[in-house]
C-alpha cells in the first residue's frame, strides 16, 4: 500500500504525535509512506494532483524520533510524486492551526482531497464532508440528544439571553478554532465582564455559547472511534481522561490537561450509537469524541491526538490496527469494477 500523510507543514511536525506513529507503523508493516504538507501539492495541466513529499531512507529505525529527524532532514527522501498513485491519502492536517497565519491552508487540505478523490485515490476522512466540518456547526448536526445546549450568534442580546436562561452559568468559545483556544467559562462572578469576553470572540467570528456541564470539574474523555466503532485492542478501548488541575476549564492536553486511564461506561458506549450512523454516511473513519458527562462537547474529524498516550496508559498498539484497517479497504476496491463510494469505503 502507498500512503501519504497529509499535515500543516511536514517540518513542523513532532515525534510524539499520532501522524508520526501512524506513518512508522505503516512502515514496518511493509507499506511505503509519505508525509505531505498542504502547501506542498498541485495540479498539473493534465489534472494530475501532484506533492512534493518527503519519506525516510529505506533503513530501519530504533524509534519515532530518529524516523522522523530522517525525514525532516537531508538524510531522507524528497521527491515530487503523482498522488493519484497512492492507494490512500490521509488527512491529518487542522485547518484551525493555519487560520491566523495562513488564511489560504484552511480550505487547500479539502480541495485537494477532493481532486484526489476524483483520480481515484481513497481519502480518509473524506473530504466532502471534511469541507462541512471546517468549523463547530458540523456538530449540530448530530443528535440533539448527545449536544449540551448550544446558541450560535454574534449578537450580544442573543447571547446575554442565552446565559441568563442558563442561571447566568455558560461555556463560551469562537465558532472556528481547536485545542481549547478561545474558551472561556462565565457565572455570576464573571458577569461584569460578560460583554468584554463576547467582544474579544466575536472579532475572529461567529461565537458558540454552551450550557456548563458540572462534570466538567472532572475533566473530560477523549475517545477514538474508527469504522463508526470505538477503537478498541485486547478488551481496552482507546480512551483517556483529560483533567486541568488548575482554575483552568480546559482539559485539552496542549492547554495544560493532564492524563488519566478512564473505564468506558455504557453511557459513553451509548454515545458512540448515536453518532455511528452519521460517522459512517459522512465517511469519518478515525475520529475523537470529546466526552463530559453523558454529553459530546465536541467531534474531532480533523487529526484527532492522543493515540500515543493511550498506549502509554495500556500498553496497547492501537496505531497498527488503524494502518491494517486501511489495507484492508484497499484490497476489498480491488474486487470490484465500480468500487463503492469514497465516503461509504471509508468506513468499511
Amino acid at each position: 500500500m502507498k500512503i501519504g500523510f497529509l499535515v500543516n507543514d511536514t517540518q513542523t511536525e513532532k515525534a510524539g504525535y499520532t501522524t508520526t506513529r501512524l506513518a512508522l507503523a505503516a512502515r514496518r508493516l511493509g507499506h511505503e509512506g509519505w508525509h505531505i504538507g498542504v502547501g506542498d501539492l498541485g495540479q498539473d495541466p493534465s489534472g494530475h494532483v501532484f506533492a512534493h513529499a518527503a519519506t525516510a531512507a529505506d533503513c530501519d529505525f530504533e524509534d519515532r524520533t530518529e524516523y522522523l529527524e530522517n525525514v525532516q532532514s537531508t538524510k531522507g527522501v524528497t521527491e515530487r510524486i503523482c498522488v493519484d498513485d497512492l492507494d490512500v491519502l490521509m488527512m491529518r492536517n487542522d485547518p484551525a492551526d493555519d487560520t491566523i497565519e495562513r488564511p489560504w491552508a484552511v480550505t487547500a487540505g479539502v480541495l485537494f482531497g477532493q481532486l484526489a478523490v476524483a483520480r481515484g485515490v481513497l481519502v480518509v476522512n473524506d473530504p466532502s464532508s471534511l469541507a462541512n466540518a471546517i468549523n463547530k456547526t458540523y456538530f449540530q448536526h448530530f443528535p440533539e440528544a448527545v449536544r449540551p445546549k448550544t446558541l450560535i450568534s454574534r449578537d450580544i442580546d442573543d447571547i446575554r439571553s442565552f446565559v441568563d436562561d442558563l442561571g447566568g452559568e455558560a461555556v463560551l468559545k469562537p465558532l472556528q478554532g481547536s485545542g481549547g483556544s478561545g474558551v472561556f467559562v462565565v457565572n455570576a462572578d464573571e458577569a461584569p465582564n460578560l460583554n468584554q469576553i463576547v467582544d474579544a470572540i466575536l472579532r475572529d467570528g461567529y461565537l458558540v455559547a454552551q450550557e456548563y456541564l458540572p462534570e466538567a470539574a472532572e475533566g473530560d474523555v477523549r475517545m477514538f472511534v474508527m469504522n463508526g466503532e470505538p477503537l478498541q485492542v485486547d478488551g481496552r478501548y482507546a480512551a483517556l481522561r483529560r483533567v486541568n488541575e488548575t482554575d483552568d476549564i480546559r482539559s485539552n492536553v496542549s492547554a495544560g490537561g493532564k492524563v488519566r486511564p478512564v473505564e468506558v461506561t455504557e453511557e459513553m458506549l451509548s454515545l458512540v450509537e448515536l453518532v455511528r450512523p452519521k460517522l459512517r454516511e459522512d465517511g469519518m473513519f478515525l475520529v475523537g469524541l470529546d466526552i463530559v458527562g453523558d454529553k459530546l462537547m465536541e467531534i474531532n474529524v480533523f487529526s484527532p491526538g492522543g493515540l500515543g498516550i493511550c498506549q502509554s496508559l495500556y500498553d496497547v498498539d492501537y496505531v497498527t490496527p488503524v494502518i491494517e484497517s486501511l489495507a484492508a479497504k484497499c484490497e476489498v476496491r480491488t474486487h470490484y469494477h465500480n468500487p463503492p463510494s469514497n465516503a461509504h469505503l471509508a468506513t468499511y
